[in-house]
């Protein structure tokens, strides 16, 4: 490995960021994150941080997890690759296969698609359901629908669903066929509505309005994250998915649940459908399934959409979607530990009951500190605060203040994500209390001494 000057020299010279300006990661260069362990990232000074990020919502299990380590190395040994495309698979990705659909049974899901990660599980979902009604006969069945503020990947069919503008703008035109509704947002809304309940209710008449203004026949699925992540951490009211999923049964719509971040514990369930008691017709999942450990995800299928291609005799129902690293024999056998691990340490109960300690601490950061303007959360490890500069107009924070907050709660020990106006908090599964009140104390620092 290069030296540290090495590193520093060549920081975003010659790489270009995710998410990021090529410009701006030149005058202010990414921390270089050299190890992890246990919660804790250190970076190239040797500085340590609590990993309040989460590395990207998926490290659930910390960055300690020997057995998910120990199954990758072994695999390594054993069969480092070979595709599962018609004709061939693993015994690794078999294994998988099975446990997951012992996982997601309560959620009524029972088969496996394998991809590379979430955009490409979102891609595969959509592709599915689009293929699906045409297996049952009704090939006019091709639009979807999604909400604004939603968060469904990078890839071209992804970003036409999503519902930031910050994914699409500089990529216009994207996929026809593709439209919006509110967002149970109560902070934000078109309808000045601040009570959650009430809220649900408009966006789901909202939502049925929409259906019926593109005609029932010609959608192919709605697609939804059970709450909002990288828009800002949206929870909505505990009676919106389930009144999505009314609707869509009731017009004969697919139910996409896009839980790229959600299954698998962080919202304090196994899964952020199964949080709000709704069965999906689809679920895509990512991050967390191998702890971040290797790229991986899976789309999960209900009985219903399995059986129309199961049983179609025509040719019709072949699919033609997959990667070269769909079913990948290590990322498959990380995720076999991975799931094993999560379910003996039950990390979905520790994430409910740091979460509820995190959003308790937030809300009374938010009492001390005039620059929150809304704090949301309360559903496992996964809170944000929205930053404001005036509470009574909500005008949204600078760049530069928050750039402030951010440097100041990093110098006192603990690693935040910046989006926006937002500061978003999804660290490890594995957190103590003792690590929530070293979150909460290096927020106090950051926004004390801006």
């Amino acid at each position: 490995m290069k030296d540290s000057n090495f590193l520093k020299e060549n920081n975003a010279r010659h790489l270009w960021h995710p998410m990021a300006h090529p410009a701006d990661s030149l005058a202010n260069p990414p921390v270089i994150v050299t190890g992890g362990e246990g919660v804790e990232i250190t970076d190239v000074d040797g500085n340590r941080l609590l990993d309040a990020v989460g590395g990207l919502w998926n490290v659930n299990l910390g960055y300690s997890c020997a057995p998910v380590k120990e199954a990758i190395a072994r695999q390594l040994d054993a069969l480092p690759y070979y595709s599962i495309f018609r004709g061939t698979t693993n015994d690794a990705v078999i294994e998988l296969s099975f446990m997951l659909k012992d996982f997601f049974a309560p959620d009524g899901l029972s088969r496996a698609f394998f991809t590379s990660g979430g955009s490409d599980s979102v891609e595969v979902a959509l592709r599915l359901a689009r293929q699906y009604h045409k297996l049952r006969g009704e090939a006019g069945r091709v639009k979807f629908l999604s909400l604004k503020k939603g968060y469904h990947g990078t890839h071209t069919l992804g970003a036409s669903v999503n519902g930031n503008a910050n994914f699409r703008t500089q990529y216009e035109p994207l996929m026809p066929g593709c439209y919006h509704i509110p967002a149970p947002y109560t902070y934000r809304n078109p309808f000045n509505e601040t009570d959650p309940a009430r809220l649900a209710q408009l966006c789901l008449a909202a939502l049925e309005d929409e259906i019926k203004f593109q005609d029932p026949s010609t959608i192919a699925a709605f697609i939804m994250e059970p709450i909002l992540g990288a828009g800002g951490v949206i929870p909505p009211h505990e009676s919106f998915m389930p009144g999505v999923r009314e609707l869509c049964s009731k017009h004969g719509i697919l139910l996409i649940a896009d839980e790229v971040i959600t299954a698998f514990g962080r919202v304090g369930s196994w899964s952020g459908s199964r949080h709000w008691g709704v069965k999906p017709d689809l679920l895509c999942s990512a991050k967390a399934i191998t702890n971040g450990y290797f790229p991986f995800g899976a789309v999960m299928v209900s009985e219903v959409v399995a059986e129309a291609f199961e049983n179609d005799k025509t040719g019709k129902g072949s699919i033609g979607s997959g990667y070269t690293y769909s079913g990948h024999p290590v990322g498959a056998a990380a995720a076999v530990a991975c799931l094993n691990e999560m379910l003996r340490l039950n990390v979905k109960d520790n994430a409910a009951a740091r979460g509820a300690q995190l959003f308790k601490g937030l809300q009374d950061l938010k009492d001390k500190h005039e620059v929150i303007g809304d704090v949301r959360g309360g559903h496992g490890l996964m809170c944000a605060l929205e930053l404001v500069s005036d509470r009574q107009t909500k005008t949204p924070i600078d760049k530069a203040t928050i750039g402030r907050i951010y440097q100041k709660t990093m110098e006192a020990g603990v690693m935040i994500r910046v989006s926006g106006p937002n500061i978003i908090i999804s660290p490890p599964l594995v957190l103590t209390p003792d690590h929530v009140d070293a979150i909460i104390a290096a927020l106090d620092h950051g926004f004390t001494t801006r």
